[in-house]
């Protein structure tokens, strides 16, 4: 066969080769390829489950028993939902998935009915099946199976809470009904006559009675209601008491997700650090030390050359030092030697020497002589008539002193310089 057909009521899955993942088809016919395909089928007739929960305790401690019908069905035309069933119940039998829906649905009553008085489930039947739908529909939904409805079917307990409930209704009815036909029959014994009395006074005795038994009962039902309203208070308590830590188990939660949140932050902005260090040592920090490394060695060839320009320029200036010491010493000894001679002509021609040095400074004599008339900006000139006027007087002036040197030098040393021509001559040469 390589064609399969299912009903409205079933669903098929083809995996195999070339259905990755695989098909699944409700109510309707596919192709199978034989031997690398394979096809299976999943029930999607709705289930009935009796779901009983036998002595379980109410908020308030009072073990009762529930019962509730539940109708419930895979839900083949969402694809999601169908998917999640067959990934659950594929093989099993609708035997098999009725009692894993039915464990499901127990347990969510009995969460509810610990949650719940016996006066609530009691009184508001519709609410309790309401919760119940609300809760297990989530937690079956997720198996891909739908609920479809629950009731409610009954309640009851084995320790006669509930028939106590009735009972003080009932009394009062009673009480009621006896206090009326009390009533009417004392009216009817005061209308009657006094003939009556004792049974009116046997009446009242019973009457007394009553209400010593209605006492008793009013005492004890108030016992029952503080003892009541102590538990109940008591569990509220408890419940807000594990809300309060719930709420700061979740507070704790939170704390410690921003704690890791603020962790990881501190994390990339440590390495987005170290990224722009790296990043700035390979942009600025790289290029200036190899251009400090340049400006080092330019520096360094800088010192070296100016160091070597230096010590040439000291060995230059060291060697036109003893250039110039040579010079000076071959000048002085030149100097020392013609002093020595003139000194060997002066002791030999003593006079003539003398004489030689007078007339080499005549012209420096006749210099300082007429520098006071070179000095004179304006010169006033008046002649008798007798005598020279003009220039010709002044250079005469000049000459008349020149003249009378030679009598001052042989006042002065002694010697007539007109007998030492002759010496003179020979000491030049």
């Amino acid at each position: 066969r390589m064609f399969y057909t299912c009903g409205p009521n079933e669903a098929m899955v083809v995996s195999g080769c070339g259905r990755s993942p695989p098909l699944m088809i409700a109510g309707g016919r596919v192709f199978v390829f034989p031997c690398i395909q394979q096809i299976q089928r999943i029930s999607l007739n709705t289930l009935t489950l009796n779901v009983k929960s036998d002595k379980v305790y109410t908020r308030h401690g009072v073990p009762i028993s529930v019962t509730g019908i539940a109708q419930v069905k895979i839900q083949g035309q969402n694809k999601e939902m169908l998917a999640a069933a067959c990934q659950m119940f594929m093989g099993m039998s609708e035997v098999e998935i009725a009692q894993i829906a039915l464990e499901t649905l127990e347990g969510h009553q009995r969460a509810i009915i610990a949650h719940l008085t016996v006066e609530e489930i009691y009184q508001d039947r519709k609410k309790f099946s309401e919760q119940v739908f609300k809760v297990a529909s989530s937690d079956l939904l997720n198996m891909g199976i739908g609920v479809v409805s629950y009731t409610l079917k009954d309640v009851h307990d084995d320790q006669n809470y509930l028939s106590s409930l009735g009972k003080a209704r009932t009394a009062q009815v009673q009480r009621d009904a006896r206090i009326g036909e009390a009533q009417f029959k004392r009216d009817a014994v005061i209308r009657e006559a006094h003939a009556m009395q004792e049974k009116i006074s046997a009446q009242y005795k019973n009457e007394i009675e009553m209400a010593k038994a209605q006492r008793d009962f009013e005492l004890k039902k108030a016992a029952y209601d503080m003892e009541v309203n102590t538990k109940k208070a008591e569990s509220e308590m408890a419940y807000q008491l594990q809300v309060a830590k719930t709420k700061q188990r979740i507070e704790e939660e939170k704390m410690q997700v921003q704690v890791v949140e603020r962790t990881q932050q501190i994390t990339l902005q440590e390495q987005e650090i170290t990224r722009r260090e790296k990043e700035l040592e390979a942009k600025v920090q790289k290029p200036a030390e190899a251009e400090r490394y340049r400006i080092e060695k330019l520096a360094e060839a800088e010192k070296l050359q100016l160091i070597m320009e230096a010590e040439a320029e000291a060995e230059a200036i060291r060697m036109r030092g003893e250039a110039e010491a040579f010079a000076l010493e071959a000048k002085g000894r030149a100097e020392a030697e013609q002093m020595a001679k003139k000194a060997e002509a002066f002791k030999q021609y003593k006079e003539g020497a003398m004489v030689d040095m007078l007339l080499e400074k005549l012209p420096l004599m006749a210099e300082e002589i007429s520098k006071p008339l070179c000095a004179a900006q304006k010169v006033t000139m008046v002649s008798s008539g007798g005598s020279e006027v003009g220039a010709a007087k002044l250079t005469g002036e000049v000459l008349e002193i020149m003249t009378r040197l030679p009598s001052a030098v042989e006042k002065l040393t002694g010697v007539k310089i007109s007998q030492v021509t002759r010496l003179t001559k020979l000491v030049r040469y």
